[in-house]
């Protein structure tokens, strides 16, 4: 009679976990920015995404990467210094791969909209981890982000805009652009402290979302006040670190030079808000806005699914111990593997 009433207790709990997965599957999209949401076509088209093609890596072979940023003048993109370093990890002042692409104004990267250029040139922060990068043509028809000179404060409200994986234990970084809303939780000379506030608590910034920018959005445009550099694995809750903008503005602009946009005071931020979006046809997940209020903080599936595959009730068993006796470290590291 034992094994009976702990074979039916098993079965009912098999039975639990399988409906709360298939109701977490059901709607529950596969994030970037951990925890984000898509971008709607065309919005804040400042965004770009640096991918560089073969980047040597140290024992004579080469491989593909790519970071974020923003185009914050016709022929200059922002993003993190760490985008660009050799195979001793020292950050350089040139591009280190074969050809480095930028792709701006492209929401969903499997179309063909926006611009793309090539990176000639780069211009590394001497105090924070910020770099310039300058492309081989100018870009037109896009707005570029403007560079605070007011520093920012506690508890302000910034958004995130990036390109970079799912989540950190992801191999393949997402198709379109994705974006949170962040909170700022403390300030030193050169760098910000940050944390995710929309749509969940647990929106961070992943790898390859290095040099995504933090913006207030102004319109079409935006005032960009730091991006992306270091946190610990995604998705997580609390503070991760970000380079500071306002502190290198002079220094930024007087590069970029008569190319660059004057900075202006200060906007105030709209209600972050998830637009409807449809995905193209080559998306494997549902708009952000379909979340219902209260999967707001639902996880991705594995391999992208939709629905579960259940491994059966051993395997649940065995995972329900794992978790509840096990618990992730969390590392600090560049957004942007190397």
């Amino acid at each position: 009679m034992q094994w009976r009433r702990w074979w039916t207790a098993t079965v009912a709990l098999c039975a639990l976990v399988t409906a709360v997965a298939v109701g977490l599957g059901s709607a529950a999209p596969a994030y970037a920015i951990a925890h984000g949401r898509d971008a709607a076509e065309g919005e804040y088209p400042f965004a770009t995404k640096l991918t560089m093609l073969g980047i040597p890596d140290g024992s004579g072979g080469r491989r593909d990467s790519s970071c974020s940023g923003g185009l914050i003048a016709p022929r200059w993109v922002l993003t993190a210094g760490h985008c660009f370093k050799n195979s001793r990890g020292a950050h350089v002042s040139r591009p280190v791969a074969r050809k480095t692409v930028a792709t701006v104004g492209r929401t969903d990267l499997t179309g063909s909209g926006g611009a793309e250029a090539t990176v000639i040139k780069v211009y590394q922060s001497k105090v924070n981890d910020v770099a310039l990068a300058q492309l081989d043509r100018k870009i037109t028809g896009i707005t570029p982000m403007r560079v605070s000179r007011r520093a920012p404060q506690v508890g302000q409200a910034l958004r995130l805009t990036g390109f970079g994986l799912l989540n950190g234990d992801d191999e393949e970084v997402t198709d379109r652009m994705q974006v949170g809303q962040f909170a700022v939780t403390s300030v030193t000379r050169y760098e910000l402290g940050v944390a995710g506030t929309a749509p969940s608590r647990q929106t961070s910034a992943c790898e390859h979302d290095s040099g995504g920018p933090y913006f207030v959005p102004d319109g079409t445009s935006a005032v960009v006040y730091g991006v992306v550099s270091y946190g610990p694995d995604c998705p997580h809750s609390g503070s991760e670190r970000s380079a500071r903008i306002d502190t290198i503005a002079s220094w930024a602009l007087g590069i970029i030079g008569r190319d660059g946009p004057a900075p202006t005071p200060t906007p105030t931020a709209k209600p972050f808000a998830a637009p409807s979006v449809t995905p193209s046809p080559a998306a494997s997940r549902p708009p952000a806005a379909a979340l219902p209020e209260t999967d707001k903080t639902a996880t991705r599936l594995p391999y992208g699914l939709s629905t579960p595959v259940l491994a059966g009730a051993p395997a649940v068993l065995v995972g329900i111990a794992l978790l509840a006796g096990a618990r992730r470290r969390k590392r600090w590291r560049p957004r942007h593997r190397r």
